[in-house]
């Protein structure tokens, strides 16, 4: 039995037009949110949001949130707002590329496709794991003193990065090895 994929409501040209679609907006997005995080690098979060994401403890968020000020915090906000668009691009771009490379590479090998197929299932997860992690990070940015909120969006983040990566690699290397394929 061949595993399901999530975009099976999309016709096969479908597909590959929602990935060019999605792939668009989520690069889009991706710029939009580097530009918003520009005033967020500091001492204390040399990365940025990032660094806010990873921040482990309250006494970490705390510190990056003071390194940040008001003026900051506001980009703060309007980045973690944006990022809900973004999860929306980059886990169709992704998990529709999936699809796409697993539909290559199933006519050579099963397994790689069934691993594209899961991926694509992951992407999905990854943007989850990524909405709760913002919500977090909201909440912190409001004021919360709770020691929950930056354990959880660490927590989040952590899958949500390796999830994603493992999207982009097998998109990366799936892609190459199917033209490698095609070419011999």
């Amino acid at each position: 039995m061949k595993l399901p994929h999530p975009f099976l409501w999309l016709t096969e040209p479908g597909q590959s037009r929602a990935f060019g679609v999605t792939s668009i907006l989520a690069l889009l997005t991706m710029a939009a949110l580097q530009v918003l995080g520009i005033p967020l690098r500091t001492a204390a979060a040399p990365s940025g949001i990032i660094s806010y994401e990873f921040a482990r403890d309250l006494d970490g968020a705390r510190r990056i949130l003071a390194s940040w000020g008001p003026e900051a915090r506001v980009y703060a906000g309007l980045n973690l707002g944006l990022d809900y668009l973004y999860m929306a691009a980059y886990a169709g771009a992704l998990g529709l590329g999936c699809v796409l490379v697993a539909r290559r590479l199933g006519r050579w090998s099963g397994a790689l496709a069934a691993l594209g197929v899961v991926l694509s299932w992951g992407q999905g997860l990854a943007a989850l794991l990524d909405a709760v992690e913002n919500y977090a990070l909201i909440r912190l940015l409001l004021g919360s003193e709770r020691a929950l909120w930056p354990a959880l969006a660490t927590g989040c983040a952590l899958p949500k990065f390796i999830i994603v990566g493992a999207g982009i690699l097998f998109i990366g290397v799936g892609g190459i090895l199917s033209l490698l394929r095609r070419r011999t």
